[in-house]
């Protein structure tokens, strides 16, 4: 089992000394990625709904750092840790000029990132960004793949597509990472699941929370569906990766029926659960380990590495 961890994007723990003590000390206890959310704006009041809360509502406030700014950082700062877009949502940004920042941080980090991609929420967001049509951002998230797939391959390259289309243009150097930087969907609804089929490297959905559980039996049906999907594109299921992130919403709030939420209590009980994800073909969890402070933040990260990494790894060699 491979683990990562959530970096700060906002509030008062987000800043450079913050981010990089959490990310160094990460990355000296051996942990395998880090996670850099993604947005831009918030909107004052909002009618969109956040699908990772019970009521619907985002935890932020109006501040973020922006993702490729915190990537450039922890990539300067970092040697090992694989730097992972959680997600990036694609509308948002030119595709090309996207594009391009990615492969320019495949090479500057040595070959480290990892594009987390989703197709977004907040609907205020992309008006205020003049991103294409909410509405269509499936189609347009599916179209700025292709672009992305093709730049980091192909020089010269020309695309004509429903939503962008350029003509003879060469966009290198292309990624270090061969034949591209591995790309995770996010999400685990019927659409991310045949995005992930068709267009992914990993799939990269939210469980252990109140509003999205994904507890082993709900994850191997999804996995099942996947593999199917996957199957049926020609494409080899054994090669996606599986990473499932466990963030920290609604932690007052059990979720399953009133049971204990997967990777709480005890170092023993949180174990189990990791074994119990393993077996289902879970290749990767993410944890997040945020706290008030840095401090509390590299606390929590220090004391999983002590005592549950190694219950997990003696359970597996019995």
């Amino acid at each position: 089992m491979r683990y990562g961890f959530y970096l700060p994007t906002r509030g008062p723990t987000a800043t450079r000394a913050g981010i990089l003590a959490l990310a160094r000390e990460g990355e000296r206890l051996g942990l395998h990625s880090a996670m850099i959310a993604d947005h831009v704006v918030f909107p004052v009041k909002s009618d969109s709904a956040y699908p990772y809360t019970l009521d619907r509502k985002h935890p932020g406030g109006g501040d973020a750092l922006e993702t490729f700014s915190i990537l450039g950082v922890v990539a300067g700062a970092t040697e090992k840790l694989r730097l992972v877009t959680s997600v990036l949502v694609l509308p948002y940004r030119n595709p090309v000029l996207t594009a391009k920042m990615v492969a320019s941080l495949d090479v500057l980090s040595g070959g480290r990132v990892t594009l987390g991609v989703g197709v977004g929420w907040l609907k205020e967001e992309f008006e205020a960004l003049d991103s294409p049509d909410f509405d269509k951002r499936g189609a347009v998230t599916d179209e700025w793949i292709a672009i992305f797939k093709q730049l980091w391959t192909q020089s010269p390259a020309s695309f004509a597509g429903r939503f962008y289309s350029y003509a003879d243009i060469r966009a290198e150097p292309f990624p270090l990472q061969k034949p591209h930087p591995p790309i995770w969907v996010g999400g685990h609804s019927p659409a991310a699941l045949r995005r992930t089929a068709r267009h992914g490297d990993g799939w990269h959905p939210v469980g252990a929370i109140a509003a999205s559980p994904l507890p082993p039996e709900e994850m191997r049906k999804h996995l099942e569906t996947l593999k199917r999907l996957t199957d049926a594109e020609g494409r080899d299921f054994s090669a996606l990766a599986i990473s499932y992130k466990a963030p920290l919403y609604d932690t007052a709030v059990p979720d399953r029926d009133g049971a204990r939420r997967s990777f709480s209590g005890t170092a023993h009980e949180i174990a189990a659960d990791i074994r119990s994800f393993a077996a289902i073909g879970v290749h990767e969890l993410v944890f997040d380990f945020r706290g008030e402070s840095i401090a509390q933040s590299i606390e929590r990260l220090q004391s999983f590495a002590a005592e549950v990494m190694p219950l997990v790894e003696e359970g597996s060699t019995r």
